[in-house]
C-alpha cells in the first residue's frame, strides 16, 4: 500500500511539473478571481450595520417608513382588518423610535432625524398613488418587505452590534416585528381567500 501510493504521489508529481504553463492556464480559466466571489459570500444580514450609528439610522428610516405608510393606507383603504393593522404600526413603530432613542441617549450616542432610503421613498409613493380598489394589496406587500429587512436589522445588530444599550433594544424589538409578520401571514392569507 505504502509503495503504491509513492508511485501515485511521484506521477502526479511528475504530470503536474511537465504541464505547469497549461495547469495555471487552466486554473484562471476554471477558478474565478476572488474578487468576483466576494460580494456574493453569505453574511449573517446582508447590509445590516453592526455600528451604532448606522443602526439608528436604519432603525429610524424603517420607523419613518411604517409609520408614513400606514397613515397613507388609511387614509384610502376600506378594509377595516388591513385599517386595524395600520394603526398598530403607526403606535408600534412609533414605540420603537421611542426605544432606540432611549437606548442612544443612555449611550450618549446623538440621535438624527430619519431619511428614507431611494427604495423606501419609491414604495412610498407607490401606496400613496395606489388608488382605493388596490391600495390594500400595495401595502401589504410592501410591509412584508419592510419587515423581512426590519426583522433581519434588529436580530443582526442584536447579536453583532456595538452598544449594549442598542442590542438590548434591538432584542427587544425583533419579537414585536416577528409578531407583525405573522399579523401580515393572517392578512394576506384572508386577502387571498377573499378573492376566491
Amino acid at each position: 500500500m505504502f509503495r503504491y501510493s509513492l508511485l501515485t504521489a511521484a506521477a502526479l508529481l511528475s504530470a503536474c511539473g511537465s504541464n505547469d504553463d497549461r495547469a495555471a492556464t487552466e486554473t484562471q480559466v476554471t477558478e474565478p478571481p476572488a474578487t468576483a466571489t466576494a460580494p456574493t459570500a453569505p453574511t449573517a444580514a446582508p447590509g445590516a450595520p453592526t455600528d451604532a450609528a448606522g443602526y439608528i439610522a436604519k432603525a429610524g428610516a424603517g420607523d419613518l417608513w411604517e409609520i408614513e405608510s400606514s397613515k397613507a393606507l388609511l387614509a384610502k383603504s376600506a378594509r377595516a382588518d388591513v385599517k386595524k393593522f395600520a394603526e398598530m404600526m403607526i403606535d408600534h413603530h412609533g414605540k420603537s423610535t421611542a426605544k432606540v432613542k432611549a437606548a442612544a441617549a443612555a449611550a450618549s450616542i446623538k440621535v438624527n432625524p430619519p431619511v428614507l432610503d431611494a427604495s423606501q421613498q419609491a414604495s412610498l409613493n407607490e401606496i400613496k398613488n395606489a388608488d382605493a380598489t388596490t391600495i390594500d394589496s400595495v401595502y401589504l406587500r410592501h410591509q412584508q418587505t419592510a419587515h423581512d429587512a426590519a426583522l433581519a436589522l434588529h436580530r443582526a445588530y442584536a447579536t453583532n452590534g456595538d452598544t449594549a444599550s442598542l442590542k438590548t433594544a434591538a432584542g427587544e424589538i425583533a419579537p414585536v416585528v416577528e409578531q407583525h409578520i405573522a399579523e401580515l401571514q393572517n392578512l394576506s392569507g384572508a386577502a387571498a381567500s377573499n378573492t376566491r
